[in-house]
C-alpha cells in the first residue's frame, strides 16, 4: 500500500507571500490578482503579510520574483501575467522566457513560485480564465503555492503527517509509482 503526505493548503500566521502583476493586460491581470488575493485570505494569510508588486510586462515577472525569493522575506511567490497572441510570434519568446525564469527562481532558491500566467490566443479565453466560465488562474497560482509551501515543509519535518490509505495500490511499499502522470494541475491555458 501506497503512503501519502497529508496537506493542508492553510498558511502559518507568520507566512508572507509576494504576488508579483503585469500591469500590461489589467483587464485580466487585475481580476487574477484579486483571485489570488482572495484565495490566500481565504487561507489564514492576513492582509499585511501581503506584498503585491506590479510590472511593466510579463516578460519582467521572473527577475523581480527571483529577487523577492532570494530575499528570504517571503515563504512564496505567485506570479501572474497574460499573454495574448498577437499577429507575430513575440508570445511564444515572452511565454518560454517567463515559464523558464520562474522555473529556475523557485528551483535556485527553494521557495515555492507558482506560475500563474496565461498564454491565450484570445483577450475572450484570457477573461474566461480571469474569473469567467473557465475558473480564476490567480486563485489557482495562489493555491498551488500554498500547496507547495505545505509539502515542502512536510518533507523538511522529522515526522510528516502521513496518510496508508490513499486508495491507488499501483505502487509498491516504498511509495514508488509506476503510473504516468499526464495531468496539468492548472489546466491548459490555451485550449478551452
Amino acid at each position: 500500500m501506497t503512503q501519502q503526505l497529508d496537506i493542508s493548503a492553510t498558511a502559518r500566521p507568520t507566512d508572507r507571500f509576494a504576488i508579483v502583476v503585469s500591469r500590461y493586460n489589467a483587464l485580466v491581470t487585475d481580476q487574477l490578482r484579486e483571485g489570488a488575493i482572495a484565495t490566500l485570505l481565504l487561507n489564514g494569510v492576513a492582509t499585511d503579510r501581503i506584498l503585491v508588486v506590479l510590472v511593466p510586462g510579463s516578460f519582467e515577472i521572473p527577475i523581480v520574483a527571483d529577487r523577492l525569493a532570494r530575499s528570504g522575506d517571503y515563504d512564496g511567490i505567485i506570479c501572474l501575467g497574460a499573454v495574448v497572441q498577437g499577429e507575430t510570434t513575440h508570445h511564444e519568446y515572452i511565454n518560454h522566457q517567463v515559464a523558464e525564469g520562474i522555473r529556475v527562481a523557485s528551483q535556485q532558491t527553494g521557495v515555492p513560485v507558482s506560475f500563474g500566467l496565461l498564454t491565450c490566443q484570445t483577450l475572450e479565453l484570457a477573461l474566461d480564465r480571469a474569473g469567467g466560465k473557465k475558473g480564476n488562474k490567480g486563485h489557482e497560482a495562489a493555491l498551488a503555492t500554498l500547496e507547495t509551501l505545505a509539502t515542502l515543509r512536510a518533507i523538511d519535518e522529522d515526522t510528516p503527517p502521513i496518510s496508508s490509505d490513499t486508495g491507488d495500490e499501483t505502487g509498491d511499499e516504498t511509495g514508488d509509482e509506476t503510473g504516468d502522470e499526464t495531468g496539468d494541475e492548472t489546466g491548459d491555458e490555451t485550449d478551452g
